[in-house]
């Protein structure tokens, strides 16, 4: 039997260890296997010879309710050796067993297919020191930015004897390079009942690109983009038009962009790391742009996608019109996997950008910071009104405002805008620091302002749209509910942190032609709840936690905002009305689409269409269905 598995670490230490269960006695050699499975008996005679149909659910019990479940290592429906043998041939030698990046660190890594030896000194040094890095992370394998949803497992040490585990990783991983390994991944995992994640860059915040005991699919190979002047699909659009594979992500996309000739511009997040084809343009996808054009799902003219049961399909607003308008925001890795998406572009222009910081070097008197907060966040809707986009965050006497952007404005149109604040703030003695800044482009502008954000952090995060009418009416709550956030429990005081943005998604879009949330029309401050877990945290410290965001500091932003909405790719997923949350009036007609296009549950994410019956039982692990 030819071997099973290669087992790659990534830089600085690369390994192989060949699993082939005909001949293991031949591949122990310097390596410590302790195969966990060796107690279960029979389930294990059965992980040998593979199953031979597609398995139905696997029946469990949790806490007195009955489920079914995707099929997990130790089940008797897991593939077997000549299963994943023969899936990895297929694959053209693609198939990877999961290792997490900071296993370097650790004499062993304690995985559910044995135990192996993994300390490198120096590929250790590198994890550590990289750790935070967003590019360093998206290019491994399966790692997720934010490390909650993993449980937190196999984090950089300086004790190698430490414990590291797999955690809330996915098993295996599928390193696709081609569409045709995309769907060989997608057929296993159907016609094996398996858990199924699709990973681009893992830039999630709420644990969408990992999942415990998961087949993975990695598209972050595809890399192809390419521009047109004129689009010549079935739309009524003739502009110009870019199509681009699902590994491509923005900081990639608009430096090509900004190399044609005219430079354009394409609407993706404020983040460089965020892959754009997948989870941005499905969830709907906000930036800098959104004030001008909408969502980057508004600007989605045409999809090449793989289905449930594994067809190609191109689908636009003549071809499948209900998958198209459900893939425009309608949710992540739901109806379809995207391989591709053309969107539209837009010319460039030039772009100001004001800094503005009310920080501890300007006031140590709480009340006097939190009144200069009240006073930014009452003029968001003049700010939004007049085109402006804006990325803020709230902390302790730190509210720092980078940047304020005005996309075809000067440094004197935006003084313009931005004096009536500043007015305030004088009139009522506070102190603050600004800096203004032009740029000859909005990418210009955007490799120069937009700061880059941190991977490795672990926390939980929910949040609220807050409409027109909510700043209006109900602005001094809403800032009541950013120090809620910010302090929501006494023994919780400054542990909490925001993350704001400004956009008005209807200025120039009052009607969506994507199936976001129609309250989106009507937005002006958008601020992402976190809470920060911490390390080692029980999972008693963890389901109060979530109670915490879900019961005090989401449920104080609803309070202030009743106009408002949440948005599916930044918010609290365990709230129990998501789905009105999410996407309002628009739910009901996902859900038949969910139905329509992967009725039994091949593609799952949580909180989406179709998933109110799905659960993740035993302590985050398997994933399963209520009966």
């Amino acid at each position: 039997m030819e071997s099973l598995i290669n087992m790659t670490m990534g830089s600085g230490g690369a390994y192989a260890a060949l699993f082939s269960l005909a001949n293991l006695t031949n591949h122990l050699e310097g390596v410590t296997m302790a195969w966990p499975w060796l107690s279960l008996g029979a389930s294990f005679l059965s992980f040998l010879g593979g199953a031979e149909s597609s398995p139905s659910l696997v029946e469990r019990t949790w806490n007195g309710t009955s489920y079914g479940c995707k099929c997990y290592l130790g089940d008797d429906c897991w593939p077997g050796d000549g299963a994943w043998a023969e899936l990895n041939s297929t694959l053209d030698g693609n198939l990877r067993t999961n290792i997490p990046p900071a296993a370097p660190c650790y004499n062993t890594f304690q995985g559910p297919l044995g135990t192996i030896s993994t300390y490198d000194a120096a590929a250790c040094a590198d994890a550590t020191a990289m750790w935070s890095d967003e590019s360093w992370t998206v290019e491994k394998p399966a790692a997720a930015l934010w490390t909650y949803f993993t449980n937190d497992t196999c984090r950089p040490t300086d004790n190698p004897t430490a414990s590291c585990t797999l955690g809330y990783y996915g098993v295996y991983v599928i390193l696709a390079q081609t569409r045709d390994h995309i769907k060989a991944g997608v057929d296993f995992a159907r016609d094996n009942n398996l858990r199924l994640i699709i990973r681009n860059t893992g830039h999630d915040l709420i644990g969408r690109s990992t999942g415990w005991g998961a087949l993975i699919i990695n598209t972050h190979s595809f890399q192809d983009i390419e521009f047109t002047t004129q689009y010549s699909g079935c739309d009524e659009y003739k502009g110009g038009a870019v199509t681009i594979s699902a590994g491509v992500q923005a900081r990639t996309l608009l430096t090509r962009a900004n190399a044609q000739d005219p430079p354009v511009t394409v609407i993706t997040g404020e983040c460089p790391t965020v892959g754009v084809a997948g989870g941005l343009v499905q969830g709907g996808g906000h930036g800098p742009l959104t004030p001008l054009h909408g969502f980057t799902a508004d600007s989605a003219l045409s999809f090449d996608v793989l289905t449930a049961d594994g067809e190609y399909l191109t689908v636009d607003a003549q071809n499948y019109p209900d998958l198209f308008w459900a893939l425009k925001g309608g949710g992540p890795s739901t109806y379809a996997i995207v391989l591709s998406v053309t969107l539209k572009t837009f010319p460039e222009q030039k772009s100001t950008g004001v800094i503005i910081d009310i920080n501890s070097t300007h006031t140590s008197d709480v009340d006097v910071f939190w009144d200069g907060v009240k006073s930014f966040h009452n003029y968001t809707n003049e700010l939004v009104s007049a085109g402006l986009y804006a990325y803020f965050e709230v902390m302790p006497l730190r509210l720092h405002i980078q940047p304020v952007l005005g996309i075809g404005k000067t440094s004197a149109e935006m003084q313009t805008i931005l004096q009536p604040l500043f007015d305030e703030f004088k009139a009522k003695g506070i102190a603050y620091g600004t800096e203004s800044k032009e740029f000859d482009t909005l990418f210009d502008l955007y490799t120069n302002l937009f700061e880059a954000e941190e991977a490795g952090t672990s926390a939980l995060t929910g949040g609220r749209v807050f409409t027109h009418q909510d700043v209006e009416e109900h602005n001094d709550e809403i800032v009541e509910a950013f120090k809620t956030v910010i302090s929501p429990r006494d023994d919780l005081k400054d542990q909490g942190f925001i993350i704001g943005h400004l956009w008005d998604a209807g200025l120039n879009m009052p009607i969506s032609n994507s199936a976001t949330n129609p309250r989106f029309r009507n937005s002006t401050s958008f601020a992402i709840a976190a809470l920060p877990i911490p390390d080692g945290a029980t999972w008693a410290q963890k389901e109060d936690l979530q109670n915490v965001l879900t019961n005090i500091q989401d449920a104080a932003l609803k309070e202030a905002g009743p106009n408002g909405c949440a948005y599916v790719n930044e918010g609290n997923p365990y709230q129990s009305d998501w789905q009105y949350n999410f996407w309002g009036s628009e739910y009901r007609k996902l859900l038949e689409i969910r139905k329509k296009w992967d009725p039994n549950g091949v593609f799952y994410a949580v909180s989406t269409p179709g998933t109110e019956d799905w659960e993740v039982i035993e302590y985050g692990t398997r994933l399963c269905r209520k009966n």
